[in-house]
């Protein structure tokens, strides 16, 4: 695998929190990736929301199937990039480790419920789960993974939350928003994959469910250039065909536009090495004009999708759910399983148990410890 000088090299890793000797066969960043695959956090993505239930159809996306496609996007364009596609793997599959039930409706519902408790958010909860929660080495808690995809995981951070973080780990994952440098370009690449990726399979999801249709997306630029460009070739397609050879071309023309965006960036401003592109400007880019298109597709599918009624009533039923979860957990420490009740902050287990748990998982334990049914 060909490497540029700016990109991650394995061999000057900043390594682990717990020293380990290097794997006969694998990088240290194969090794992450491997880890994450094997991790029990990692499985259970196959049954948390992306955006539909998991009771709602088998063939809408999850936090799993996501986990892929995200997967996919960066190491094609890592791999035109220089870029270590290793690294960008081992980051895309482990960026929703942390992920509640039923997407990010549980998200804010436990947020709402660690108030005054340290609050909760899905970035800092995956980080968690590779440093503490996976129970699989006796040496030690957690994944035990290199800096780098440590780094990646943690997309986002409050200051006070980032502050927390440096007085534990001086000079780790949390010092970049102090400072205000950037993560690895592999870190940077992935977070931009998760919205490429996002973006175009909730138009999918979305017109499956009925929700949106063809027609509403006529308001949408981006996607009604690629079906124009779908029909000029192809008069007669209908339907899913011309759905999803739709989806593919936006797809693709994302990934070149990307490609192009960044290589200028980085002509431009010509880092030699991993850490000299940390000290430079964010350069993994769209371009500017679709950056725009990329946002009034947000914009529509925040107002026609993410807000549907349907998805609203959906949403209240699954935070109702998790925040009677919470309540009856914090009065009943021992209905949960004992590692989780023997812990000296009880809040904030209970926020790791019900975090970790996945959507059927989460109404079973609701019902059982309310009697109440709600899906």
């Amino acid at each position: 695998m060909w490497l540029a000088p700016y990109a991650s090299q394995p061999e000057q890793t900043r390594g682990r929190r717990f020293p380990e000797p290097p794997a006969p066969t694998r990088s240290d960043f194969q090794r992450d990736r491997d880890r994450i695959v094997h991790s029990t956090a990692f499985r259970r993505l196959v049954y948390k929301t992306q955006v539909f239930l998991n009771h709602e159809g088998d063939l809408f996306r999850t936090r799993l199937t996501h986990s892929l496609e995200v997967a996919q996007l960066g190491r094609s364009i890592s791999r035109s990039l220089g870029f270590n596609e290793d690294l960008v793997e081992a980051i895309a599959l482990a960026h929703d480790l942390g992920h509640t039930p039923f997407g990010h409706a549980g998200q804010d519902a436990l947020n709402e419920c660690m108030k005054g408790h340290g609050g909760f958010e899905h970035n800092l909860q995956s980080l968690r789960v590779v440093d503490k929660l996976e129970e699989r080495y006796p040496g030690f808690d957690g994944l035990n993974l290199s800096f780098e995809t440590r780094e990646g995981i943690l997309k986002h951070c409050s200051k006070v939350h980032a502050e927390l973080l440096e007085t534990q780990e001086p000079n780790g994952v949390g010092r970049r928003f102090l400072d205000g440098t950037q993560p690895s370009l592999e870190a940077q690449l992935c977070n931009l994959a998760d919205e490429i990726a996002y973006n175009a399979h909730d138009i999918d999801d979305g017109v499956r469910s009925g929700l949106i249709t063809v027609e509403q997306l006529e308001a949408v630029p981006l996607f009604v250039r690629f079906r124009d460009e779908t029909l000029s070739e192809h008069p007669h397609a209908t339907g899913r065909r011309l759905l999803f050879d739709t989806i593919r071309r936006m797809l693709s023309q994302q990934v070149y536009d990307v490609i192009d965006a960044t290589r200028a960036r980085l002509a431009e401003h010509m880092p030699l090495t991993a850490d000299e592109a940390r000290n430079c400007p964010p350069l993994v880019r769209f371009s500017q004009p679709m950056r725009e298109a990329s946002t009034q597709l947000k914009r529509f599918l925040f107002k026609e999708l993410y807000r549907h009624p349907q998805v609203n009533e959906t949403t209240a039923r699954a935070k109702l759910v998790l925040i009677e979860l919470f309540n009856a957990y914090v009065d009943q420490p021992e209905a949960m399983p004992a590692d989780f009740a023997r812990r000296d902050d009880l809040h904030r287990s209970v926020a790791d148990y019900i975090a970790g748990m996945t959507d059927r998982f989460a109404v079973r334990e609701h019902e059982r410890l309310t009697g109440r049914k709600l899906f």
